[in-house]
C-alpha cells in the first residue's frame, strides 16, 4: 500500500500528455505570462492592508524577505522545468520526484493558488472599478459590491455583512474565462498588451509619487508591537511577509504553459527567473513610495495606490490612469491564472487522478475548455462570496506548500536521477533548496490559526476525493496492475 501511494511517474512519461496543445509561446511571451500573473492584487491591494495591520513602513522589509524566499523557489522551479517541460507545474514535478500521494496534495493545493487567486484578484478588481465609477458620479449599491461574509472581531470566525454578492467580481471572471476558452494565442496577445500597460502605470506611480514622499511617514519604521503576535513589531513584519507572499506567486504559472512553449527546456526556466526579478524591483519601489506618501495607519483600504494619489492634489490627474491601469493589470493576472489552473486540471485528469472529462481539448480552439469552465465557476463563487483577506491568506498557504515541495523535489532528483539532462541547474543546491523549503514552511507557520483550520478542511476534502476516485483510477497504477 505505501509503495503504491508513493509510486513515481517516469520522467519520460511525464512528457506524453497534452500533445494536442499548440506550441505558440516564445520567451518574451512566457516572461509576460509571469509578469502578468505576478503584478496585480498583491501590489494594488494587499500592500495597504499588510502595512496598516501588520508591518507599517517596514513593509519594504517584508517584500525583501518574501522576494528572497520566492527566488529560492523560482530557482528550483527553473531546474525542474528544464528537466520536465510539461503542463502541471509543481504537481507534475512532485509526481516524478516524491510520489503520487504527494503529487495529489500538491495539485489539490495548487487550486488554492490558482482558482483562489482568480477570485482574490477579482475582489480587488471590483474595488478599483467602484473607485473609477465613483469619479463619474456612479455609485453601485454596497449589497452588490461586497462579500456577504467577512472576518469576525479579532480576525477570527466569520460574520455576515448584509451584502448579497460582489457582482463585478463574478462578471470579470466570466469575461476572462471566455478569452481563455477561445485560445492560447489570443490569451497571450491580450496578456502581453496588458503587461505593458500595467508596468507603465507602476513606473508612473513610483517616479511621480516619489516627489510627494514625506520621510516622517516612515517613522517609526518598525511600529511597536501591540502585545499580539503579528500586529506590528518584527512579528508583524513576518506576518506581513506571509500575507504579501501572495504578491510574488505567479512566476510558476510559466511552468504550466511548458507544453505550449516553442523551446520549453530553455525558455520556461528563463521566463520564470526574468519575470520574478523584474517584479521584485517594482514591488520594493512601490512599497517605499506608498508608505512615504500616506501614513501607514490610513492604508487599510481596497485601493491604497489610488488613495495615495488622491491625497496629493497635483497628482489628481494621475488618479484615473492609475486606476484604469490597475484594473487592466489585475485583468491580466486573472487571465494567466485561469490559463494555469485549467492546465493543472488537465494534467491531473490525464494521469487519472481526476475524471478524464477535465482533460478534454476543444477540437477548434485547442484549449482545455471544460477545465477552463470549471475554473471560472470556482473563481466566480469565491470572488463573489468571500473577502480579499480570507482569500489572500488561503492562496498564500497553498502556494507556500507547493513551493516547499518543489524545493525538496530538486534534491530528490539530484540523488535519484543525476543522469537526467538539466539545461538549468540550481546553484549551491543544498543551501538553496533547503533554505527555500524552510523559508516557505516558516512563512506558513506565521499565518493565522484559522487559515490553518481552513487548510485542514480543504486537505480533508482532497483526501476524500483521492481515496474515492484518484487512487483507484490512477493511470500509473492501472498500468502496473495490468488492468
Amino acid at each position: 500500500m505505501n509503495a503504491q501511494l508513493f509510486a513515481l511517474k517516469p520522467v519520460s512519461g511525464a512528457e506524453g500528455s497534452g500533445g494536442q496543445l499548440v506550441r505558440a509561446l516564445s520567451l518574451p511571451a512566457l516572461t509576460a505570462f509571469g509578469i502578468g500573473s505576478i503584478i496585480g492584487t498583491g501590489i494594488f491591494v494587499l500592500t495597504g492592508t499588510a502595512a496598516a495591520n501588520h508591518a507599517g513602513p517596514a513593509l519594504v522589509v517584508s517584500f525583501l524577505i518574501a522576494g528572497v524566499a520566492a527566488a529560492f523557489a523560482a530557482l528550483c522551479y527553473a531546474e525542474l522545468a528544464s528537466m520536465i517541460p510539461v503542463a502541471g507545474s509543481a504537481y507534475s514535478y512532485a509526481y516524478s520526484t516524491l510520489g503520487e500521494i504527494v503529487a495529489w496534495f500538491v495539485g489539490w493545493n495548487l487550486i488554492l493558488e490558482y482558482t483562489f487567486s482568480v477570485g482574490t484578484v477579482a475582489v480587488g478588481w471590483s474595488a478599483y472599478v467602484a473607485s473609477v465609477l465613483a469619479q463619474f458620479g456612479i455609485h453601485l449599491p454596497d449589497a452588490l459590491m461586497q462579500a456577504p461574509v467577512d472576518r469576525g472581531p479579532g480576525d477570527s470566525g466569520l460574520i455576515a455583512t448584509g451584502a448579497l454578492l460582489n457582482l463585478p467580481a463574478v462578471l470579470i471572471t466570466a469575461g476572462v474565462a471566455v478569452v481563455c476558452y477561445i485560445g492560447i494565442r489570443q490569451s497571450s496577445a491580450l496578456n502581453s498588451a496588458l503587461v505593458v500597460l500595467k508596468i507603465a502605470v507602476v513606473l508612473a506611480f513610483v517616479l511621480l509619487g516619489a516627489s510627494f514622499v514625506t520621510p516622517a511617514n516612515w517613522h517609526p519604521f518598525v511600529p511597536p508591537n501591540t502585545g499580539t503576535w503579528g500586529q506590528f513589531g518584527w512579528s508583524g513584519v513576518i506576518r506581513a511577509t506571509a500575507i504579501i507572499f501572495f504578491a510574488f506567486i505567479g512566476f510558476d504559472t510559466v511552468s504550466t504553459c511548458a507544453q505550449e512553449a516553442r523551446n520549453p527546456r530553455r525558455d520556461v526556466s528563463l521566463g520564470i527567473i526574468a519575470s520574478l526579478a523584474i517584479c521584485s524591483v517594482l514591488y520594493v519601489a512601490t512599497a517605499l513610495v506608498l508608505t512615504g506618501m500616506v501614513p501607514y495607519t490610513e492604508l487599510d483600504v481596497a485601493a491604497p495606490v489610488a488613495l495615495a494619489i488622491d491625497r496629493h492634489a497635483p497628482l489628481k490627474w494621475l488618479g484615473l490612469p492609475v486606476k484604469l491601469g490597475a484594473i487592466l493589470g489585475m485583468t491580466s493576472v486573472m487571465l494567466v491564472m485561469t490559463v494555469g489552473q485549467a492546465r493543472i486540471f488537465m494534467a491531473m485528469a490525464a494521469d487519472g487522478l481526476l475524471p478524464k472529462w477535465f482533460a478534454a481539448v476543444h477540437p477548434r480552439f485547442r484549449t482545455p475548455a471544460r477545465a477552463t469552465v470549471v475554473t471560472w465557476i470556482g473563481a466566480a463563487l469565491l470572488g463573489g462570496l468571500l473577502p480579499v483577506r480570507i482569500l489572500g491568506e488561503l492562496v498564500s498557504i497553498g502556494t507556500l506548500f507547493a513551493f516547499a515541495t518543489v524545493c525538496v523535489g530538486v534534491l530528490v532528483l539530484r540523488r535519484l536521477r543525476p543522469e537526467l539532462p538539466r539545461r538549468f541547474r540550481v546553484p549551491a543546491p543544498y543551501f538553496t533548496c533547503i533554505a527555500g523549503a524552510l523559508s516557505c514552511v516558516g512563512l506558513m507557520a506565521s499565518l493565522p490559526a484559522d487559515t490553518w483550520i481552513r487548510l485542514a478542511v480543504w486537505t480533508f476534502i482532497g483526501l476524500l476525493i483521492y481515496w474515492g476516485y484518484g487512487y483507484r483510477s490512477s493511470r500509473l497504477r492501472v498500468r502496473e496492475e495490468g488492468r
